[in-house]
């Protein structure tokens, strides 16, 4: 007992009654009397079952015997009086030894240690084949659970039984109860007997179905286990790592009676109930022939939805962010968000009109934003449903990046005030890799919106698709235990445990910050869309669900048959909202024309004019003052906190860039760091995140300091700049790009008054994240009306590094941008170059110097508008000797620079120059080394574009009425499929009315972006150089 009493007298195991919160692991011993101790030197292993987690049980009859020997069964009296008398281990429950007269205890006395040595060991037993029984109901017990409304399906795709549940082939019928009992004990799994079906047995820290009591019998214990895990709810938590999380679920499902409802509620979800399936009925028979993508199936989803809006606002929220899929979203919008019936209904109109704002969405993608009162908490709530594509999961991470940057905006630092909540499909969900990424974001740092609440619409289909043919996976959720996210799966016929489940959901989200799934397990009463016939591919299922009694009906008869509702009361609620929808439609055949702006997700109050136009069309200069320049310069170049130790190597980085702003001149580096520091000190918040930014991809940007002795603590120089100036965030992200750029899109959705910038660390990367650049970034504006100013940094160059790490593939973000190539535009237009970005759907730049990369970065922000900016950044120019630039092109009155013409003595005498060479980017060091080998300086001039898009014509034309006798060509070091060819080649001609042919100067068509050959590459580029400086090259070219 020596193991016995040590261990008793420092740990407290916890009782049933107990919560999470009230956790003390010290117990009160004021109570207890203990005898004298005596210190065995045999080891505890002579004891078997004090070891391991039996020894917990033991330790708790102890304590119960120490206080009252009766409490506990007989032969665990004999063997406690035993064992303190002095029995040595081993002996107070094994046949005894001859003792000798000096023994402790005579023979008469040793007899009941006998007798008691089966009990004992059976008794042991049983007790830890309860425990295993009942965490095997914790830990298995959905697979079990009554899920699907439809009774054809197993939620888990998998008819067996877990052998530890259940020895029966067939799931639970609580019809044949007692046929369970005796199949699951007698024989079977547990080796318990039939007898021990009544018996009591005390019941483990780990449980709550005891309520008050300790203790229960068998029979019972199955009971109530079978009716907290096995019922119209099934949890999956027992994976989760942290013991006070895993408890605080168990008291949610396991405590009896824990799920009542009051009659109110009960009143209030029929309500809710009725308005989400007469919303669809509605629908249906005004406009049986279009396609809505309807909620029937999931009617639930609705009152679902609003509990956990209720919930989250009665503990503080008061902003709630929402994204989801088509399947619903008039619903939702309807009745949860209350966007005014009579915009929901004029969207059927096919002879409404569009404003001119765009080209627009269909319906069932638009998003909407709106403050009201919640009228459950009567709190103020906003509430935001982004829009998204038809790309399923796609809108998760911007969700997510929209949610962060409320928070951040508002000092919300723990999630208590903003929250998201995300809708998802079945099959989506378990199908899409999104999914993966955005859960990996929920718990970094810099990415954490402090829990999500996730609500999967499970019609077990997807489109056609049978979910035994969807996913390798039990349920469609199971991505999200990689993050330790409790999943509750609900039938969704269950109205009462769906309110449930959702309430729990809300409560723990508030509780930990942590996401959490819920699984609605319903089913889709029509095709993939109102016209789409489910029957070719699934005749069972639909023979099935075209008898089944919706949910509301099914609701309705319960709360009659409960006398919570008559049946007058519940045909009145019908009628009210069915009249509600009528005036509605009445008033929508009073609207003429759609604005897609009365669908904004994220309105910027204050930032335009009441009707949304920009408050000017021009743009203030760029420059700073050089006072300014030099204190950034100055900041950049120190460690500008004591007592902090930099890398050697570190160490002459800085002493560089002071030496260069000495001589009052900046590299890329110190380029962006200046445009960088003069917004945070205007007030504007810079967000930079991306693969390794902090310290750069080609170590160049050391916005990060490490200290070298002590771990883990940094210096961000840039939040050290001024007393009041707006918070730095620079972070590295996963290793994600879709997720990644789809979070900071939805975090620059947020503020104009902020730049946001993604760098992929080369820029191919950002081709898997294609589709939230092709859905997102370049039509947005069109679609929803909603103006975004994310900049993208993407590396590029053909520089021998092979076909991956070269060509951030220019020409396909050329190719989307709106322009007509065959237009010349009005070029006398006042603010021609600002009336040009504000008509494009993005702003595509290659500077060739820092300078102008500066002055680009802090155009974006001072433009009156808001348009994503895609710059094609350099590498091997990063440290280029001539890549410098200097503080007097970065003064006040200087500008973005959307051409730099040529400047040396070609420019001197134009009528002489034979040959005009277009070109953009890192190609024109090259071009300008070789020229000046070749002795060409008179000959050839050199203009580089700097913006290709919007194009920049009236600066262009400039150009070249100033070379009359020179023939024009394109110079590019990207093959010609490829780069800016095919995008600047018809604009340069509309510039000139097509008088003059454009001639290409460049690699030849190829399938790779680059060779992996080193020689080959040096060999292309020489090729490319002989062609531009060559004046005879197209001679025989017609």
């Amino acid at each position: 007992m020596f193991h016995l009493r040590t261990c008793a007298a420092t740990l407290r195991p916890l009782t049933a009654s107990q919560t999470v919160r009230t956790f003390s692991w010290n117990r009160v011993a004021a109570s207890r009397t203990f005898g004298h101790i005596r210190c065995y030197t045999a080891p505890v292993a002579a004891e078997p079952f004090l070891s391991g987690t039996s020894s917990n049980y033991v330790e708790e009859m102890y304590y119960a015997w120490l206080e009252n020997p009766k409490s506990v069964h007989k032969s665990w009296d004999i063997f406690f009086r035993n064992t303190n008398a002095g029995a040595p281990p081993g002996t107070a429950y094994q046949s005894p030894l001859p003792l000798s007269p000096g023994a402790l205890f005579s023979t008469a006395r040793a007899q009941p240690l006998v007798e008691a040595q089966t009990n004992v060991d059976k008794l042991v037993e049983d007790h830890l084949a309860v425990q295993s029984l009942i965490r095997a109901y914790q830990i298995r017990g959905h697979h079990v659970a009554q899920l699907d409304p439809l009774g054809i399906l197993d939620a888990d795709l998998d008819s067996s039984v877990p052998a530890d549940i259940i020895s029966s082939t067939d799931k639970l019928d609580l019809a044949v109860f007692q046929d369970r009992l005796r199949m699951l004990t007698v024989g079977g799994f547990y080796g318990l007997d039939e007898s021990d079906l009544d018996k009591v047995f005390h019941l483990p820290t780990t449980t709550f179905i005891g309520g008050q009591e300790s203790a229960l019998p068998l029979r019972e214990i199955i009971r109530r286990l079978e009716m907290a895990y096995c019922q119209h709810i099934g949890v999956e938590f027992m994976f989760i790592n942290d013991l006070e999380q895993c408890q605080w679920i168990r008291q949610k499902f396991e405590t009896p009676g824990i799920m009542q409802f009051t009659n109110e509620e009960k009143r209030t979800l029929l309500a809710r109930l009725v308005r989400s399936t007469r919303f669809e009925e509605f629908l249906q028979r005004k406009w049986s022939s279009e396609k809505r993508f309807g909620l029937e199936g999931c009617e639930v989803l609705i009152p679902a939805l609003k509990t956990i809006i209720d919930k989250s606002s009665e503990n503080g929220v008061d902003y709630v962010i929402m994204g989801m899929p088509h399947r619903g979203r008039l619903n939702v919008l309807a009745n949860v968000i209350r966007k005014e019936l009579e915009q929901i209904f004029c969207q059927f109109d096919s002879k409404l009109e569009a404003a001119d704002e765009g080209s627009g969405d269909v319906k069932y993608h638009l998003g909407m934003y709106h403050r009201r009162i919640n009228r459950v908490t009567d709190r103020n709530i906003t509430l935001s449903l982004v829009a998204n594509p038809s790309h399923l999961e796609a809108a998760d991470p911007v969700v997510m990046g929209k949610t962060k940057a409320e928070q951040f905006y508002c000092g919300d630092t723990e999630g208590k005030k903003v929250m998201s909540i995300l809708l998802h499909g079945d099959a989506a969900f378990a199908g899409q890799g999104i999914v993966y990424e955005t859960f990996h974001l929920s718990d970094l740092p810099s990415y954490t919106t402090h829990g999500t609440v996730h609500v999967v619409v499970n019609n077990q289909i997807g489109f056609t698709t049978d979910p035994r043919m969807a996913r390798s996976s039990p349920y469609p959720t199971d991505v999200a235990r990689v993050v330790n996210a409790p999943i509750f799966h609900v039938n969704s016929d269950d109205p009462e445990a769906v309110m449930y489940v959702c309430k729990v959901a809300a409560e723990w989200r508030n509780t930990f910050h942590k996401d959490v799934v819920v699984d609605l397990v319903c089913y889709r009463r029509n095709g993939h869309n109102e016209m789409d016939e489910p029957m070719f591919t699934q005749p069972l299922m639909y023979k099935q669900i075209r008898k089944q009694k919706p949910v509301l009906q099914k609701y309705a008869e319960l709360l009659v048959s409960q006398g919570v509702v008559n049946q007058p009361e519940y045909e009145e609620e019908i009628s009210k909202y069915d009249k509600i929808c009528e005036e509605a439609f009445a008033r929508s055949k009073d609207e003429k024309i759609l604005h897609i702006k009365h669908w904004l997700d994220s309105p910027w109050p204050g930032f335009f004019t009441l009707d949304g136009q920009p408050r000017s069309m021009s743009c203030p200069s760029t420059g700073l003052t050089e006072d300014v320049l030099m204190h950034i310069g100055n900041v950049a170049s120190s460690v500008p906190v004591e007592n902090f130790t930099i890398h050697g190597g570190l160490s002459r980085i800085l002493k560089t860039r002071g030496e260069m702003v000495k001589n009052r001149t900046v590299d890329w580096a110190l380029a962006e760091y200046m445009a960088f520091g003069s917004l945070l000190k205007e007030g504007i918040h810079i967000r930079l995140s991306g693969q390794d930014v902090e310290r750069g991809t080609f170590s160049h940007r050391h916005h990060v300091l490490h200290d070298q002795n002590v771990d883990k603590k940094t210096c961000i120089p840039m939040n050290h700049l001024w007393p009041n100036q707006a918070p730095y965030t620079v972070c590295n992200s996963s290793l994600s790009e879709y997720g990644v750029l789809g979070f900071e899109l939805g975090f620059a959705m947020a503020s104009p008054n902020a730049l946001v910038l993604w760098e992929a660390q080369f820029g191919d990367f950002h081709n898997t994240a294609q589709c939230i650049i092709d859905q997102f970034i370049s039509p947005g504006q069109a679609k929803w009306v909603r103006q975004n100013g994310i900049v993208l940094l993407l590396p590029h160059g053909m520089e021998g590094m092979g076909p991956e790490h070269s060509s951030a593939r220019p020409e396909r973000f050329l190719q989307m941008c709106n322009d007509d190539p065959d237009v010349l535009p009005d070029l006398n237009e006042a603010n021609f170059d600002i009336n040009q970005l504000y008509d494009c759907n993005w702003v595509v730049v290659n500077c060739s110097t820092p300078g102008n990369f500066f002055h680009v970065l802090r155009r974006q922000i001072l433009l009156p508008f808001r348009k994503p900016l895609i710059i094609f950044t350099p590498k091997s120019l990063l440290r280029h000797p001539e890549a410098r630039t200097s503080f007097d092109e970065m003064l006040p009155g200087t500008h973005f620079q959307r051409v730099i013409p040529e400047d040396g003595p070609a420019a001197q005498n134009p009528e002489n120059v034979k040959r005009l060479l277009f070109c953009t980017g890192k190609v024109y060091y090259d071009l300008t080394r070789e020229r000046k080998a070749r002795d060409m300086v008179e000959q050839v001039a050199i203009t580089r574009i700097e913006q290709l898009s919007p194009f920049p014509f009236d600066l262009l034309l400039q150009e070249v009425q100033k070379y009359p006798n020179a023939e024009l060509a394109w110079c590019q070091e990207e093959h010609k499929n490829q780069g800016y060819y095919d995008y600047v080649k018809p604009r340069l001609r509309t510039t000139i009315n097509r008088a003059k042919p454009v001639w290409y100067a460049g690699r030849d068509p190829a399938a790779a972006p680059a060779t992996g050959n080193k020689k080959t590459h040096l060999t292309e580029l020489q090729r490319l150089l002989d062609m531009a400086f060559d004046l005879e090259a197209f001679k025989n070219f017609s």
